[in-house]
């Protein structure tokens, strides 16, 4: 398991590449919740997620050989951005293996970076393309099992623990099990007591899964949130999860873009469901916890776009 002394040394690796983002009180969110809340920004980071803090900082460890010969990678759309952004930023040639369930602006921009961008029909298809790749010379970067990457992302519960006030407990969205794993490793060093939540949606339940079978196991993978649709955890992400997490919740596809449109409306902020979801499980957590609770929501992305948003919002009657 990494440690908080390398979350630190990422932070001064990437350190000059991306953003400290804000964390700030949110006096919508504590009304809407009924208890304080704090959120910290990172729909605001360069890219417009916190991807870009893992791929930059295993971007700088390259090797000259590993620079020339490019990179490869599998995403459902926010690390495929992050990289794609950030290996263009740095000269280095990057691959992108999408599913076909990947946003189309999520294509978009990794084009426009100057990555190529490879369609595979499923994630697991893209995954399999993935190692195509490597054989031919690509290095991988992993959107989560990786502990440069971890440690890297692990820098959001760095600067939450440094720049907000008393918190209880903090909610953080699961895909691969990356974010939380880092943050958790952070703020387990900084705020020791503070109670970390992980949050999924139902129909992307890899790390439940996990935690119910002893190790990761492949799930089937249903929900629109494709951002958070990973087919597996890693067991480096599951040991850092299973040791530092209370617990991880899920919730529907539903009540995450009731989140969405909850952030948009109380919080005056865009996030994509992968942060809406955290609303419906603080909730949850407010249940489980009592009187007294202060949350803090790491609101993890931001890249979807309106007219997908308002597609989500019809579809299942919101308004």
């Amino acid at each position: 398991m990494i440690t908080v002394a390398d979350v630190e040394s990422a932070a001064a690796l990437i350190a000059g590449h991306v953003i400290r983002t804000p964390t700030v009180p949110s006096h919508g969110l504590s009304a809407l919740l009924g208890a304080p809340v704090t959120a910290k920004l990172e729909l605001l980071q360069r890219t417009g997620s916190f991807k870009a803090r893992g791929a930059t900082a295993k971007l700088l460890t390259l090797s000259e050989a590993e620079r020339a010969a490019g990179v490869v990678t599998v995403s459902g759309g926010n690390h495929g951005i992050g990289l794609a952004v950030m290996a263009g930023a740095l000269d280095i040639r990057a691959t992108i293996v999408m599913p076909r369930s990947a946003p189309g602006r999520a294509v978009d921009i990794a084009e426009a970076a100057g990555s190529s961008v490879v369609i595979a029909e499923s994630m697991d298809g893209a995954f399999a393309l993935v190692d195509e790749f490597r054989a031919k010379g690509l290095t991988l970067v992993h959107p989560f099992d990786d502990p440069v990457v971890i440690a890297a992302q692990g820098t959001v519960g760095l600067e939450f623990a440094e720049d907000a006030g008393e918190l209880t407990d903090v909610l953080v969205s699961i895909g691969g099990g990356a974010l939380i794993s880092g943050v958790a490793t952070a703020l387990h060093a900084r705020r020791p007591g503070v109670r970390i939540w992980g949050v999924e949606t139902e129909g992307a339940r890899a790390m439940s899964a996990a935690l119910a079978r002893g190790g990761p196991v492949p799930v089937e993978l249903s929900s629109i949130v494709s951002t958070l649709s990973a087919p597996s955890a890693s067991p480096l992400t599951y040991e850092h999860v299973s040791a530092l997490v209370t617990d991880v919740l899920t919730v529907t596809d539903a009540e995450a873009v009731q989140g969405t449109l909850d952030l948009a409306e109380h919080a005056k902020v865009w996030a994509e469901p992968a942060a809406g979801c955290l609303l419906p499980a603080a909730r949850q957590v407010l249940e489980r916890v009592g009187a007294g609770a202060r949350l803090g929501l790491v609101l993890c992305g931001g890249n979807a776009t309106s007219t997908d948003v308002t597609a989500w919002a019809e579809r299942f009657g919101l308004r």
